[in-house]
């Protein structure tokens, strides 16, 4: 007997399945068997994992279930799971503890097998053999300071308070135990666009990246079994409303096509689709149960531009030239800021011409000034943005990066630093290709002034050309930063701006937006 519970004590699979029991949906004391989804998040983690999944799926109890084996087979070892509510974090120490008392303590009193209950307080289970876990709710970094802990788990991260979120991560890194098996686990289900949100989107996207990504969608086997009441009531509904007849392929709309062709999405699991739509919305649905990380995205956040058009554009975006081929082209002053804060997408055709849009900033660390360049098809030639570059400098580098592309065609906004670098350019540099706003004073006479003065009547304007140019195919945006900030870039009452928080910018939003202002003027000054 004792050969074989070294062997279960071994493998927490077996531990899980053998010794601790959860409730099922018809309110049953079972044995947790891992589902599919959570036997391939054990095989695939790593140390720093980041998830974004439907919703139920069940990672919240694999990490309560995951706690507690370490705990019990692993003396003197801490674990924390931090959740986004009180009542949430009260339900979690409630399972937690109706996991503890499954194990078969009585049959292994005398060997002292399983480590009894030293503290067993609201939110801290610590056993005699000198491990602990800890049930938090998300506040701040009080949880961490002074503590060591195996395992984090942050629950339902992306609906933490928004401003604590970057808080907390960074709280608990120092707080990771400095051992090969420590590890930190951070799942959620969309909720905007937020810190976790910004965190998955990096990991997802880069291979590279200290997070390892995970997605789970609404078609994973978990649902199978854990909405099987569900998918059999939306099942009944279906045929009370079409004559007794089962969802076929030939009643399928386009997107159920898509889900059922190219993603393995049965009828029954098409028939729920339709039954929660039918109560909620298509949104929420793609909120809560995405088939996509981007659709996960999309549905919880409204920006000015058309987020499914920005989330496909970034699918196929071109990446930079390397700093290796692009140098070989460019001034030498713009090539120190090659891929730091000049990005090449295409190189200048000969006596083609292009439309240049800048936004200035102040040069120290807070907003970008930024610049764009478009060809006179559209596509994105080059994008600039730095924080850290005082204005007279900046001017320096924009008529350099400019007139390398054939003297484009430059409309600076000229509201606040934007004035002194058209200046700059213009009277030290000797920059003529300038855009020119038309304007009229107070008795109607016609006058011009150099740049765009974006006020309350002509910025919307000028967004809307741009938003009407994207949408619409006109132009073809490469930049990933960009695309970024239009994500966030938003209307709030009339006044439009990015989503507010650290590290948010709209700045090559507006860049751009000066730059097809430059298009639709469609005028060279200069010959090329």
């Amino acid at each position: 007997m004792f050969r074989g519970l070294k062997k279960i004590l071994g493998d927490f699979r077996l531990f899980s399945k053998n010794f601790i029991e959860i409730i099922d949906n018809e309110n049953n004391s079972i044995p947790f068997i891992l589902n599919a989804e959570q036997e391939q998040f054990l095989n695939d983690k790593q140390k720093f994992n980041i998830i974004l999944k439907g919703r139920q799926i069940g990672f919240t109890t694999f990490s309560l279930a995951y706690m507690l084996y370490l705990a019990c087979t692993k003396p003197n070892t801490s674990y924390i799971i931090v959740t986004h509510h009180n009542n949430v974090t009260k339900s979690l120490f409630t399972k937690l503890k109706k996991m503890y008392r499954s194990l078969p303590h009585k049959d292994f009193v005398d060997e002292g097998i399983f480590p009894g209950i030293e503290i067993n307080n609201r939110d801290e289970l610590s056993l005699d053999n000198g491990s602990r876990i800890v049930v938090a709710t998300a506040q701040g970094e009080d949880s961490f300071r002074g503590n060591t802990f195996q395992l984090i788990h942050f629950s339902e991260m992306a609906f933490y308070p928004e401003s604590k979120q970057a808080e907390i991560i960074g709280a608990a890194i120092p707080a990771l135990a400095k051992n090969p098996d420590s590890a930190i686990i951070i799942e959620s289900t969309a909720n905007g666009l937020n810190e976790y949100q910004k965190m998955f989107t990096k990991a997802f996207r880069n291979k590279e990246s200290v997070w390892k990504a995970h997605f789970y969608s609404w078609l994973a086997e978990a649902y199978h079994k854990q909405f099987k009441h569900q998918f059999d009531e939306a099942e009944a509904w279906y045929k009370s409303h079409n004559g007794g007849r089962r969802l076929s392929k030939n009643d399928l709309e386009l997107e159920e096509l898509y889900l059922h062709e190219q993603q393995g999405a049965s009828f029954k699991q098409l028939m729920f689709r339709r039954h929660y739509i039918e109560l909620n919305s298509l949104d929420k649905f793609k909120q809560e149960f995405p088939s996509n990380p981007e659709e996960a995205f999309l549905t919880t956040h409204q920006s000015i531009f058309d987020m499914g058009k920005i989330l496909e554009r970034i699918q196929h975006a071109l990446p930079p030239m390397s700093t290796k081929e692009a140098k070989q082209q460019i001034p030498l002053k713009l090539q120190k800021h090659l891929n730091k804060n000049l990005f090449i997408f295409k190189l200048p055709k000969e006596k083609v011409r292009n439309y240049a849009g800048i936004d200035v900033a102040a040069g120290v660390k807070a907003d970008n000034s930024t610049c764009v360049i478009f060809d006179s098809d559209g596509q994105q030639m080059c994008s600039w943005y730095s924080n850290d570059i005082p204005t007279y400098e900046f001017a320096e580098l924009m008529n350099e990066l400019c007139r390398f592309y054939n003297y484009a065609f430059t409309c600076v906004e000229r509201n606040s630093y934007g004035l002194p670098v058209l200046e700059k350019m213009r009277k030290d540099h000797g920059y003529m290709n300038l855009y020119r706003q038309r304007l009229f004073n107070e008795q109607g006479k016609q006058r011009s002034q150099f740049g765009f003065q974006t006020t309350n009547v002509s910025k919307p304007v000028a967004i809307e050309d741009f938003k009407e140019q994207f949408e619409l195919g006109f132009i073809n945006l490469e930049c990933i930063t960009l695309l970024e900030e239009m994500k966030i870039y938003e209307d709030n009452g009339g006044k439009m701006g990015n989503k507010k928080g650290d590290g948010l910018h709209d700045d090559l939003v507006i860049a751009t937006a000066m730059a097809i202002q430059a298009m639709k003027r469609n005028i060279y000054y200069v010959e090329i």
